[in-house]
């Protein structure tokens, strides 16, 4: 007897990695391991991979929803991504359809902020 495959294009909830399983939730990694940021470059280069999860796991999970709004850096650090000393990350429309996740950038002596880049969370259907 043959073992039934599924041919849906949508993984189940409970096979996703980021939902809670049987009452007990699985450790969602964002990079696999630790990953420590020194330069802009780096950050530009991988950090908007990791912010993609981190949204996919957002709209997915309340819990990480409420964690992350309260607090975007720390959360990451929990979760092992840590940015250089002079970069934030603000998380914007937290409660819209279309939630942002900026990070900015602040030199030395300077009251301003350059966006290095934002990763916003857009839900499209076409035909």
């Amino acid at each position: 007897m043959s073992k039934k495959t599924s041919t849906s294009l949508v993984p189940s909830p409970r096979r996703l990695p980021a939902v809670q399983n049987d009452d007990q939730k699985e450790y969602f990694e964002f990079g696999g391991e630790e990953q420590r940021f020194a330069t802009r470059e780096e950050v530009r280069k991988f950090l908007p991979d990791i912010l993609g999860r981190v949204l996919a796991r957002i709209w997915i999970d309340p819990d990480f929803h409420s964690d992350f709004s309260s607090n975007p850096q720390k959360s990451l650090e929990k979760n092992g991504v840590f940015l250089p000393e002079n970069m934030t990350i603000d998380f914007q429309r937290q409660d819209s359809d279309r939630p942002r996740i900026v990070v900015s950038e602040q030199r030395p002596g300077s009251k301003f902020k350059m966006r290095v880049f934002y990763l916003q969370l857009v839900m499209m259907a076409g035909r």
